[in-house]
């Protein structure tokens, strides 16, 4: 974590103009009554044009419904009985029976309360494994919560409390966040209790962060933490618009650049998990990369955007439909592919056993491509 320098300030009071400012306060108060002047003091709301001065309303709105997320692994350890005498320790250690050692390790981590009747997303790297799991409400009652279901791929749990009238989170719209738009963090940082931290939005849709499979990521300076994770990123309305997941550090701690899953995509998964028991996504077998103005021209490419196939799984429904290495996918159906993720977000949200058709350029020409999708392979050993 990085310290801030220390700063000097100078206050100057200027009393002839502040004297003039108050008699004539006093000489025209019809002017507070008019409006065009205004007394001094915070105003949550602000006025038009001003910054607002007060985010607790909105955090009024959210934080019953974050909760601190405490998950618990047992591990035991095979542990050999020990001579006191170092000789025969080394001598005959290797030939001691052995004892069973039972260990615990406890994992800290947010939620988001999204039903009334306990139903929960967090990280699935929070709670994967976790032979107990613990939700915390901010009120500090206590609730024992089970595993409905991981998405690996988006690194997602659903989760669900055995309670009744939770506080539920307000649902906001990130497709309408715009960068500089101001954000809170919602959280329980290095288990300290429920915090938040205020910062903006720096960039959405971010991807190819190695993060996890599917990334569409809202960027934030606003902290996020260790034990964060899971929690809540907000608006200025106190609207939840992202599941906080990650951070790019080197100190281990916030250093300005955290990622949130946007809430279309985390409300999606839930869904899908309490409807199929999983994440369904449709697949056709493609690798490529994204069509750059420099990867066009390198290339000699007719297509300035789309996706440049480098290879086909064997037997997919990619090579069936006549694929090929160097092609330009550029739509997927009516909807226009710009970039890799563009193209995996259409045909996963396609799901499985659709037709589908793509446009693909071939060199100069222009050709369409019909083909069946099948369900995206799993990731192994999930």
């Amino acid at each position: 974590m990085k310290t801030g320098s220390a700063w000097s300030w100078a206050l100057t009071a200027f009393a002839l103009g502040a004297g003039a400012t108050l008699i004539t306060i006093w000489s025209e108060p019809q002017l507070l009554q008019s409006g065009r002047m205004r007394p001094p003091g915070n105003s949550s709301q602000g006025t038009a044009g001003s910054v607002p001065t007060s985010y607790a309303d909105a955090i009024a709105r959210a934080g019953p419904a974050v909760v601190n997320i405490f998950s618990t692994k047992l591990r035991t350890e095979r542990q050999p009985l020990a001579f006191t005498d170092p000789y025969l320790q080394r001598r005959f250690g290797a030939l001691l029976p052995e004892r069973l050692q039972r260990k615990s390790a406890t994992s800290l981590g947010s939620g988001v309360v999204l039903s009334r009747n306990g139903l929960m997303l967090t990280n699935r790297h929070i709670v994967m494994d976790a032979d107990e799991i613990r939700a915390v409400l901010a009120d500090g009652t206590d609730l024992d919560v089970t595993v409905v279901g991981f998405d690996p791929e988006t690194d997602l749990a659903v989760l669900e409390a055995s309670a009744t009238n939770l506080s539920v989170i307000p649902i906001g719209r990130p497709e309408e966040l715009r960068v500089g738009d101001v954000v809170l963090a919602i959280g329980n940082p290095f288990g300290i209790g429920q915090t938040v931290t205020m910062g903006i939005v720096g960039a959405t849709g971010r991807t190819r962060l190695g993060i996890s499979r599917i990334e569409n990521f809202i960027q934030t300076d606003a902290a996020i933490n260790p034990g964060n994770s899971g929690g809540a990123l907000i608006n200025a309305r106190g609207e939840l618009i992202g599941i906080n997941t990650a951070i790019f550090s080197k100190s281990g701690g916030s250093e300005g650049v955290g990622f949130a899953i946007p809430v279309d995509l985390a409300t999606d998964v839930m869904q899908q998990v309490l409807s199929k028991g999983r994440v369904v996504r449709g697949w056709i077998g493609i690798v490529g990369r994204s069509v750059t103005p420099q990867l066009a021209e390198s290339f000699g490419l007719r297509a300035h955007s789309g996706v440049l196939v480098s290879s086909t799984l064997e037997n997919s429904p990619a090579e069936r439909a006549g694929l090929r290495p160097g092609d330009v996918v550029t739509r997927v159906g009516d909807r226009a592919v710009a970039t890799t993720h563009e193209l995996l977000a259409a045909i996963s949200a396609a799901g499985p056993g659709s037709d589908i058709e793509l446009e693909v350029w071939r060199g100069s020409e222009r050709i369409a491509a019909r083909t069946k999708t099948v369900e995206r392979p799993r990731i192994a050993g999930h």
